[in-house]
């Protein structure tokens, strides 16, 4: 019991000195030991990497998973360790709608059997932007996420740590130029000599944990990498399967209504285009527009002397 209390008023003296010491600082009537200057690069470096990673997550999190109620559902799926839920995405929702309408306006329709067409390549698509997403957050996502919780959580608190025994050591020079006895004098230098010794090995630690930051940047790079391959991958995949539905549905269009009145084709121009197309086949040169109910018609007159035969 008497150990517990002897403690607890030492560990309260030190908090106390630390507070005394951080606010003779604040106030300028205290020195401060300062680290060196490579220390401070790193140190920097390792601020800048964790504040830029940060914001990077988060940009990431959110291409991927748009729906910030998702992510936040993610989020507690993950704390509790639970398989998160396989959500269906926005263009396998638009397929699935497609395809119910397709069937129910006749696949034998045109616009049905369009609907149920561009609906499944929908479908396709979605279920490539799934894999990518999770393709993604396996190769960048998680690995940022990993190093953010781990690495630099520890290099945190190790500057903490630091930061404290800086304190200590700063004090204790404190008391000894406050030092009035020979029997104080040398038992603040032996202070002094314990502070020292602790902030420098603490120090050393430090160092070593900001010094590591430099490979796992070159582990993010190669992360990095692999997302590029991912979504190249992505975008590929998405680009065939809308290449396929573009020529199925021109096999499936049907050509233009071609009519015969007064012994005259009738060739109806469904676009601005078509007028060279048709024309192609109208040998008299007196061939005229006319309009019809609205409707823009060529009409080609031909030749029926046998005798020019």
């Amino acid at each position: 019991m008497d150990f517990n209390v002897k403690k607890l008023v030492k560990d309260a003296g030190t908090a106390l000195s630390r507070v005394v010491q951080l606010t003779e600082e604040k106030l300028g009537t205290s020195e401060k030991t300062e680290l060196d200057a490579h220390f401070e690069f790193l140190a920097d470096r390792a601020d800048a990497t964790k504040n830029w990673t940060e914001k990077i997550l988060k940009d990431e999190e959110a291409m991927l998973t748009p729906n910030p109620g998702n992510r936040i559902e993610d989020f507690f799926f993950e704390k509790i360790d639970k398989k998160k839920p396989n959500r269906l995405s926005n263009l396998e929702y638009v397929g699935i709608d497609m395809i119910e309408a397709g069937n129910d306006f006749g696949p034998g329709t045109a616009y049905g059997s369009a609907l149920i067409k561009v609906g499944q390549c929908q479908q396709k698509l979605g279920q490539i932007e799934r894999d990518f997403i999770g393709t993604a957050a396996n190769c960048y996502v998680q690995p940022l996420r990993k190093f953010l919780d781990g690495e630099m959580k520890t290099i945190s608190k190790e500057r903490g740590i630091l930061e404290t025994k800086r304190l200590d050591l700063d004090a204790s020079k404190n008391r000894v130029k406050k030092a009035r006895s020979m029997l104080g004098q040398q038992n603040a230098e032996r202070e002094l000599r314990v502070a020292q010794s602790e902030f420098d090995r603490q120090s050393e630690i430090t160092k070593f944990l900001l010094e590591g930051v430099s490979s796992s940047q070159a582990g993010h790079l190669r992360c990095l990498h692999e997302l590029v391959e991912a979504q190249a991958r992505h975008y590929a995949q998405c680009h065939a399967v809308m290449q396929d539905l573009q020529r199925e549905l021109a096999g499936a269009r049907q050509p233009s209504p071609l009519l015969r009145v007064n012994s005259e084709e009738v060739i109806e121009l469904s676009t601005p285009g078509a007028h060279s197309s048709s024309l192609s086949h109208v040998r008299d040169p007196l061939s005229h527009h006319q309009t019809l109910a609205g409707s823009t018609y060529v009409t080609a007159s031909f030749d029926t002397d046998v005798t020019k035969v």
